[in-house]
């Protein structure tokens, strides 16, 4: 079920929306060489709490999922999502890591990504991590009412596939608000004109997974890394947004 969002539904989101944002802020100092992603974790897991919020992904799972054990996802070069942080887990030069977020704030979840660059990044590894973000703005101008899902989808296909990298088809965006994951799913792929209508009052989270190489994944051992087929590096870039009449409002950012 779609769960149209109140205008005042929509500004009690901006404020774990702030959240998020507020740990990308404390985070992004700590992107160097000698950080491990346990420290990371426990930084983003402090600034959470102290705001009065909940980390979204502590905790999360089911009977049939073993519970993800961090407040943050930090994956590492060829892990798309889902990276479990450890305190051995060493940042290193050359690197691309991705840390994903969401926190639980009075009745409502938020939910977004970066990737960093570690030092001296290859140019290709470089450019994959910049069209992975242009990709997100490209699909959110497309996240109007009475447009369709697959004018978002296949706005970000299309930017990332021109620069000749992949877009991953196993995991998707999704829609946000009471529950982390609501309908619908949101792809980084498809056609133009295809999918559920848009409607003003929509929560969605749109996050651009592309890679370098094959476009195809499989999952570790631990049940929730995912990594390419290839080993070749993955970027990832996510922000949670509302559709409105007067254009999309993107909540996991400072305004």
């Amino acid at each position: 079920m779609i769960r149209i969002k109140s205008d005042e539904e929509i500004l009690a989101m901006k404020k774990p929306g702030a959240v998020v944002a507020s740990v990308f802020e404390a985070i992004a100092p700590l992107m160097k060489q000698g950080t491990s992603t346990g420290y990371i974790d426990r930084i983003a897991h402090q600034v959470i709490v102290d705001a009065g919020a909940t980390p979204s992904f502590l905790g999360y799972g089911g009977p049939e999922v073993v519970p993800f054990p961090a407040a943050t996802c930090i994956s590492i070069d060829d892990e798309v999502v889902h990276g479990i942080p450890s305190d051995d887990r060493i940042l290193k030069d050359g690197m691309i890591v991705s840390v994903d977020v969401g926190a639980y704030f009075e009745g409502f979840h938020s939910d977004a990504a970066r990737t960093y660059m570690i030092g001296n990044v290859p140019p290709r590894v470089r450019e994959l991590v910049e069209v992975t973000e242009e990709a997100f703005w490209k699909g959110l101008e497309q996240a109007k009412p009475g447009n369709r899902i697959g004018d978002i989808s296949s706005a970000v296909q299309e930017h990332c596939e021109s620069h000749g990298f992949g877009v991953i088809r196993v995991l998707t965006g999704h829609g946000v608000g009471r529950e982390l994951h609501e309908s619908p799913n949101l792809p980084n792929y498809g056609r133009r004109g295809r999918g559920l209508r848009l409607q003003a009052g929509m929560t969605l989270a749109l996050e651009p997974m592309v890679t370098l190489g094959s476009h195809n994944v499989v999952l570790t051992s631990n049940d929730w890394t995912f990594v390419t087929v290839d080993g070749q590096p993955a970027a990832h870039y996510e922000n949670t947004f509302a559709i409105t009449d007067d254009g999309p409002i993107v909540l996991t950012m400072h305004s």
